[in-house]
């Protein structure tokens, strides 16, 4: 009998990721798996799973606030109801394992498991865990998959981050020339890819927007990826410096580029290394430092650069980063740093462990690194 599997993971494109390539890893394993989601209304998952052929299970968002409030109270009931709704997903679809990836929706979804006694993957994507994530794999978890060595959670074994098979498969140095001519870069000029996410980051577009004239006297070509939101005009007479809104195919911005100035978030972190890109990060300033600790390990091994969002401007860019991409052996001993690092095959490893968790094979010890 095929896998029932029942997925609680969202908020945002950091968790929703991984769940997908899990799935398409699972599906890939066994086009008959069963998988079902949990999602609430307000997240981004209620609109992106389904597009990618899920059914969803809707349950209602339950915030925890941060200091004690009037709504604080009302965290019990709303928690409860959102239990249920998910309980109830588990008994229709009959699961035999569920599989969480953090953010609002996935609370419910790890006290349902235990009422449910159905057995429970918990996956970690960040280097420092959110508070779902701590509690589920202290108390509720079968099963602990962390994104990063480092991260220490109970339970916990190193898998690394799933992503997307079109970027674990890479291979830039043969799809350079492809990608290049895709995007009208110059076929010979060192590239700069820039992108600071889904949403784009308007400090590192100011940054690189002011540094154009020097890049381009460098001989250095860009690939500015702006974010869907902003608007932001190629420098005239700077053919070597092409501008978009968004790329739906990330691998190729890859493949064109020699370097990249990006944000630390686990999936930019996960695919730059996986495909031995190396980069400059520019973490945000904001949150429990997240973003800095997941690029720690890169950065310690030479595989990558930091700066602080209050420090990356013009200047920073047409010195060190226009250095850098202009430096090909430093650039290939960096590769070869990122590339032993984060391991290509996590939506594997990911899915051989949610399938012994659910055969009840799991027991104590590593995934093998």
């Amino acid at each position: 009998m095929s896998l029932r599997v029942l997925l609680a993971g969202g908020g945002s494109i950091g968790h929703v990721s991984p769940l997908l390539s899990l799935v398409d890893e699972l599906r890939r394993r066994d086009p008959d798996v069963a998988v079902h989601c949990l999602a609430t209304a307000e997240g981004l998952e209620s609109r992106v799973l389904p597009e990618h052929g899920l059914a969803v299970t809707v349950v209602p968002r339950v915030p925890l606030p941060r200091r004690p409030t009037p709504t604080l109270l009302s965290v019990p009931g709303r928690l409860a109801e959102a239990v249920a709704a998910a309980a109830g997903a588990i008994e229709a679809v009959r699961a035999d394992v569920v599989v969480g990836f953090g953010g609002y929706v996935a609370m419910p979804g790890y006290l349902a498991a235990r009422r449910r006694r159905v057995p429970l993957v918990v996956h970690e994507g960040n280097a420092l865990p959110g508070i779902a994530n701590r509690f589920a794999a202290r108390f509720l978890a079968t099963a602990v998959a962390v994104s990063f060595a480092d991260t220490r959670l109970p339970k916990a074994v190193f898998t690394g981050l799933p992503i997307r098979r079109a970027v674990a498969d890479l291979d830039r140095a043969q799809e350079r020339s492809r990608a290049r001519a895709e995007f009208g870069l110059a076929p010979d000029a060192p590239t700069l890819l820039v992108t600071g996410g889904s949403q784009g980051a308007q400090r590192l577009n100011q940054a690189v927007l002011g540094a154009a004239a020097d890049l381009a006297a460098a001989g250095i070509g860009v690939l500015h990826i702006a974010g869907p939101r902003n608007v932001v005009d190629a420098p005239e007479q700077e053919p070597r410096y092409v501008v978009r809104g968004y790329v739906d195919r990330m691998e190729l911005a890859y493949a064109a580029s020699d370097l990249v100035l990006c944000r630390a978030g686990a999936n930019t972190v996960a695919e730059v290394a996986a495909v031995g890109l190396p980069a400059v990060f520019v973490p945000l300033p904001f949150g429990n430092g997240e973003q800095r600790r997941n690029a720690a390990e890169l950065l310690a091994a030479g595989a990558g650069l930091a700066i602080d969002d209050a420090d990356v401007d013009s200047a920073y860019v047409r010195t060190v980063v226009r250095d850098l991409a202009t430096d090909p052996a430093r650039l290939a001993a960096m590769a070869g740093a990122a590339r032993a690092i984060m391991p290509r095959d996590a939506d594997r490893r990911l899915a051989d462990l949610v399938g012994d968790v659910a055969a009840g094979s799991h027991g104590s010890g590593s995934v093998p690194r």
